[in-house]
């Protein structure tokens, strides 16, 4: 068995949305300063790194917030695929060729995104490749529950808002800020634990992929 560790390390250097609150921490007890235990006061929005998009997130209203997301679509069988000629957004004609098995209900997209993870680059890159809402609509319709892209985003950095609404629409998880970079295309059993927040339309994830 073999554990891949597909989440980023949140610190003050991790890029964020822009716009978004950075990462702060900061320790407020200091055993070198005489105190019994070293603590630390966490300051961080709730999309930093490796995180979950709750369909409140983008659809409101009464729509499911992250702590009510369903454990059995967050672990179990998923499928990692590699697009690495994509230049622009994922499209329908990317996926067709990719050769997703039939029945594939968590799909994680590794993508030239991956080299910025594995090359420390703590800038926020604005041209990532994400999904299209036309390529959004396909996975739907082929019963994807969970798709997890290797940037911050799973919707073009300007086009964000109709590819969520389609895929938290139907329910499908968003799993965005995976570092996929050390993983090869096959099958994994994926684990996926958002933090369980009240209330939330996202959560900070840990997020390891196992092979047998």
């Amino acid at each position: 068995m073999k554990i891949y560790d597909i989440s980023l390390t949140i610190s003050p250097e991790l890029p964020t949305w822009p716009g978004d609150p950075g990462v702060n921490l900061e320790r407020i007890s200091k055993m070198e300063d005489g105190a019994d235990a070293n603590v630390t006061h966490m300051s961080l929005g709730v999309h930093t790194g490796t995180h979950v998009d709750a369909p409140f997130h983008f659809m409101g209203g009464e729509s499911d917030t992250v702590e009510t997301l369903a454990l059995d679509i967050l672990t179990g069988p998923a499928h990692v695929i590699y697009l690495p000629d994509v230049a622009v957004d994922i499209t329908v004609d990317d996926l067709q060729t990719a050769d997703i098995p039939d029945g594939t209900t968590r799909l994680l997209l590794k993508t030239n995104n991956s080299d910025w993870w594995a090359a420390g680059n703590n800038t926020f890159q604005e041209d990532f490749l994400a999904l299209d809402v036309e390529a959004a609509e396909w996975l739907v319709q082929r019963g994807v529950k969970l798709v997890g892209v290797d940037y911050l985003s799973v919707a073009p950095f300007r086009a964000g808002v109709p590819t969520h609404r389609v895929l938290l629409g139907a329910g499908v998880i968003a799993l965005e800020g995976l570092d996929l970079s050390a993983v090869e295309p096959g099958e994994y059993t994926l684990y996926c634990l958002p933090l369980k927040i009240q209330g939330s339309d996202g959560a900070p994830a840990r997020a390891i992929l196992v092979s047998e």
